[in-house]
């Protein structure tokens, strides 16, 4: 019984672990990174600095829905052949 219990706090805590950041918390943060860099806001720059944090984010999130350095063979997810973002090679 009490393992039970224990599982059921631990699932949605280890659940809760894998929320991502919000839209918000995700530009708050990078406008603290472009001012770090020396870049003031309200400037071209400043715009410039999170547009490219912007495009970075979106090839890393590409690159993992996509495969990038997973090998000939290999299967980077989805649900099976045909389903979800993953594809075999």
């Amino acid at each position: 019984m009490r393992r039970a219990a224990l599982a059921l706090l631990l699932v949605p805590l280890a659940l809760g672990a894998c929320v991502s950041a919000t839209p918000e918390e995700r530009r708050a943060a990078d406008a603290a990174a472009c001012r770090d860099y020396g870049f003031r806001p309200r400037t071209t720059a400043f715009a410039e600095c999170l547009q490219r944090r912007d495009i970075e984010r979106s090839a890393d999130r590409r690159a993992r829905l996509y495969g990038a350095g997973v090998g000939i063979g290999g299967y980077n997810g989805g649900l099976g052949v045909g389903w979800g973002y993953g594809r075999i090679y």
